[in-house]
């Protein structure tokens, strides 16, 4: 398969299409924030980002395709949706008026983790390399394990 057939493949995920509705609302509601607020400017950025993590990271895993590496953006995009489900007390507390539109992100973002629960279940955990911080490894894989392909030893002039 090719990167473009790859990119096409991608973006038709649902998991994909409900992050960049997400992105799409959530930029509506910053259109909203005035201009003039350096602390709801802010938090714009930081939510806008979040909304982006979404999609990049989906994206990214899929591309990557080894589960320590799917899990480390699984867990990117875990935090980013929850950071952008507290958004609103951010904006609340710094007189954003429009709050109550954050309703509907977060509502999204529920449908957005049920999508996501079903994403990551489909990860190959035997398509992985050990990750030696131990964090990502599948199941019954420890950071200290050996790992078979690294344990071979290659001389070069067993090929002369």
């Amino acid at each position: 398969m090719d990167y473009e057939d790859d990119r096409k493949r991608v973006k038709k995920l649902p998991i994909y299409k409900k992050g960049e509705e997400i992105f799409d609302v959530v930029s509506k509601i910053c259109d909203l924030i005035p201009e003039d607020n350096n602390r709801l400017q802010h938090i714009k950025g930081q939510m806008l980002s979040d909304a982006m993590q979404l999609t990049i990271k989906v994206a990214g895993a899929e591309g990557g395709d080894l589960y320590d590496l799917r899990m480390e953006a699984a867990a990117i995009i875990r935090k980013a949706a929850r950071d952008l489900m507290v958004s609103n007390h951010s904006l609340e507390m710094f007189g954003f008026q429009e709050v109550e539109y954050f309703n509907i992100v977060r509502d999204l973002i529920e449908e957005y983790r049920l999508l996501f629960i079903e994403w990551v279940s489909e990860f190959d955990q035997w398509n992985y390399i050990i990750d030696r911080w131990g964090l990502f490894n599948p199941p019954g894989v420890g950071p200290f394990d050996k790992n078979a392909d690294g344990d071979i030893s290659f001389n070069s002039k067993d090929f002369d």
